[in-house]
């Protein structure tokens, strides 16, 4: 059988951005992992439901993604289910009301979802959407 094991993040602020998926998505977190001789630190984000996991990493000199509209080639954003249509809406206006920036307002799209965009810390897209 073949699965998507996990998906990798390079990000700045490692304990910023595990934080951010514990707290908004009841996400587990392994132990923080440290290749100090790379100068290296992870953390895996868990999800509940279908054992979907992200890997953040850290390390020095990593370059910065300087797409303003998150449209260049490459992970375009991460889709996370959240629920039914109301969860989807109180979710978005609770990062809304957090200072997250809203991508995307609640919305029935042309191939059948019902979701929400928003920018993670980092400004990574994250499609909040309805099972």
């Amino acid at each position: 059988m073949h699965r998507i094991e996990h998906v990798a993040i390079w990000v700045d602020d490692l304990e910023k951005m595990q934080a951010f998926y514990v707290k908004y998505f009841n996400a587990e977190r392994n132990q923080k992992y440290t290749n100090p001789k790379k100068q290296f630190e992870s953390y895996f984000i868990s999800l509940g439901g279908g054992g979907a996991r992200f890997e953040l990493m850290r390390k020095p000199g990593i370059a910065p993604n300087n797409s303003l509209n998150n449209q260049t080639i490459g992970l375009a954003h991460i889709a996370i289910t959240v629920g039914d249509e109301a969860a989807v809406n109180a979710l978005t206006e609770r990062l809304r009301a957090d200072g997250y920036s809203i991508a995307g307002e609640p919305r029935h799209t042309g191939d059948g979802y019902y979701e929400s965009v928003v920018l993670d810390p980092e400004g990574n897209y994250l499609e909040l959407t309805a099972e």
